[in-house]
């Protein structure tokens, strides 16, 4: 057992106040509520840290990993998960004296969406204290695709799906409805597999299908051809 002297302790509590991270208590209250998970909250907060404390705004995923306990791997598809979301970019800037490319984390999209559900609940709020009549409400908006998939499959997703889901829309080019319906046909006939979900996308490219109702067409017809 390692005993610390109390000019050890004082030195580590002095190299502990020495940086920090700011972050708006708001962006803590609704992470939550706009699909983030804990990894991807941690993750955020430290790109935060890399800029904040480090003065670094483009840190490698081998740098994140190893602050994170992450693979690199994984940590790339944390982050074009989060970008896929709109919560986080990518910003290129030169140089204009040396001509020089850069590039820099920005999650303005993050705070953007956090204090618009923030005032979303505000407005709701209002209007319940007040008691005013509230007009008929269009339908809310769908949850994200990624938690889509994990409240459907009841796990959390496996780094090899979070992967596929990606690149059925950033390399096939399906649409983010089209790939939703597919998910429900694949709840429809209990097969809750990723690689069932991509025959019935690859079946539908082979016969042109382009969106959900060509897709509600194409799959009925296949039912009353096996009926």
């Amino acid at each position: 057992m390692t005993v610390y002297s109390n000019n050890s302790i004082e030195g580590l509590t002095s190299l502990m106040q020495e940086g920090g991270v700011y972050a708006p208590l708001l962006l803590l209250r609704t992470y939550h509520k706009l699909g983030l998970t804990d990894t991807e909250l941690l993750l955020l907060l430290q790109l935060m840290a890399f800029k904040q404390a480090e003065g670094v705004e483009f840190p490698t995923p081998e740098q994140l990993a190893n602050r994170m306990g992450k693979t690199a791997q994984e940590i790339g598809q944390l982050l074009r998960r989060l970008m896929r979301e709109g919560l986080l970019t990518i910003d290129g800037e030169e140089d204009p004296v040396t001509g020089l490319q850069s590039e820099r984390y920005n999650w303005s999209g993050w705070f953007d969406q956090a204090a618009e559900l923030h005032l979303s609940e505000q407005r709701s709020s209002i209007a319940q204290d007040s008691k005013v009549p509230q007009q008929p409400s269009s339908e809310p908006p769908p949850i994200n695709l990624f938690s889509l998939f994990e409240q459907e499959f009841g796990r959390p997703l496996s780094p090899f799906e979070l992967d596929r889901i990606s690149s059925w829309l950033d390399e096939d080019g399906y649409s983010d409805e089209l790939v939703r319906f597919a998910l429900k046909e694949a709840v429809f006939s209990g097969k809750l597999y990723i690689r069932y979900i991509d025959r019935i996308l690859l079946e539908w490219s082979r016969n042109r299908v382009t969106n959900v109702e060509e897709a509600r067409s194409h799959t009925q017809r296949y039912r009353n051809g096996k009926s």
